[in-house]
This record gives structure tokens, C-alpha cells and sequence, in this order.
């Protein structure tokens, strides 16, 4: 399966009109947070692929548009404390970032912990109906000691740190952390899983072993 995940800024060359021929082999679109709706709501429209997503920490509560006014994008499924199934795919997701100052969608530690928590009734039924866990787990913020920074705003998380440990999914995709460098790291192996600083935008073919 191939998956085009995104996060924190609006790439031209994916809000283009030839974005239907740049990624037409995409499968699957994972947004990572701090993205507006309609830039979600043009991929998954333009691309015709599922889009999950999860809330960064500078999302609105409500997006004003010219057309409509927002919650959400349309049509996109909020992967926030929920676990999924995608045509086999096992996913899960957490929204938000280390809370930094007043403003929704910032949370810390003990409450990123509770959200962790609420994953876990639906990753034991995944090991009895799959064999495994989860396969891909989405956030924006990234786990503690990986791609994070020591400032409280880009801290990373220590229950997504503890998931990765314990449910061992393959990949984990997350935003928040910019990438001004070239070598900057981009994805890191941790243990069994491919931790993805999907920072712009990032296409990856997932393989998952039963």
C-alpha cells in the first residue's frame, strides 16, 4: 500500500491541479496535524483515497471558508483516541502536541497518557482478530527522544514513546517537528518501528507481515 502523509504547511505541489497525475499510485492519505481542512478536503477529492487525520496543535476549532465554515475536513476520518481499519491496515491516533500555553489541542503528558490509555480496549481486539496490535500509528507531535527538541513546545511524548514499545506498531507517522536542514533526521528505526518526521510531505510503501 502506498501512503502520502502530510503535516504543517501547504505544499504547492500537492495543492496543484497535476497532483492527480504526480500521485496516482497513492493508496492511502495520512495528515499529521496543522493543516487546514480544505487543503485535506482537496487531496482526498483530487487523489479519490481515504484521508485519516489527526489535529495539530495550531488547528482551529472552527475553519471560516468562503463556502462553508468547517469542524473538520469533510469526508476525512478523525483517527483522534479512535483505532481503525482500512482495508486491513490497523491504525490509531492522537492528536495535539506538549502543552506549551492556553489553546486548544495541547495537552500534557498526563493527558496524552489517558489518550494513549483510550487506545488500548481497541488494540486487544486487534490482537485477537489480526494476530497484532496496530500497524500505523498517527500523531503530531513525535515521541519522546525521537526527532523531538528539549524546548516545551517540540517535546516529545512519553506514552507514544511507551506505545511504540509495547504494541510495536511498523510505522509511525508524525508532524510538528519543522526541518530547516538537509541533515536533519527523517525517519528513525525504534525498535520494530519506522518513526516518520512527515514534515511537508512524505510518500511511503507500507508492507505489513500477518
Amino acid at each position: 500500500m502506498k501512503v502520502l502523509s502530510l503535516s504543517d504547511r501547504v505544499d504547492p505541489f500537492i495543492y496543484h491541479a497535476e497532483a492527480r497525475e504526480r500521485f496516482s499510485e497513492i493508496n492511502l492519505v495520512i495528515g499529521c496535524g496543522d493543516l487546514p481542512y480544505y487543503y485535506l478536503e482537496f487531496v482526498q477529492s483530487i487523489l479519490n483515497v481515504q484521508v485519516y487525520f489527526v489535529r495539530g496543535n495550531h488547528a482551529t476549532m472552527i475553519e471560516y471558508g468562503e463556502d462553508s465554515n468547517r469542524i473538520g475536513p469533510r469526508g476525512a476520518i478523525d483517527l483522534h483516541r479512535k483505532v481503525k481499519n482500512h482495508q486491513g491496515l490497523l491504525l490509531a491516533g492522537v492528536e495535539g502536541s506538549h502543552r506549551y500555553r492556553k489553546g486548544p489541542y495541547q495537552y500534557s503528558q498526563g493527558e496524552m497518557w489517558s489518550h494513549v490509555f483510550s487506545l488500548l480496549p481497541g488494540l486487544w481486539c486487534n490482537r485477537l482478530l489480526h494476530g497484532r496490535y496496530l500497524d500505523v500509528f498517527v500523531t503530531h507531535a513525535p515521541p519522546w527522544g525521537i526527532h523531538d527538541h528539549t524546548d516545551l513546545a517540540h517535546r516529545g511524548i512519553k506514552a507514544f514513546r511507551w506505545l511504540l514499545q509495547t504494541f510495536k506498531p511498523a510505522y509511525h507517522f508524525h508532524g510538528h517537528i519543522f526541518i530547516y536542514r538537509p541533515d536533519a533526521p527523517r525517519e528513525t528505526l525504534f525498535e520494530q518501528t519506522r518513526v516518520i518526521n512527515t514534515f511537508g510531505y512524505r510518500q511511503t510503501t507500507i508492507t505489513i507481515e500477518p
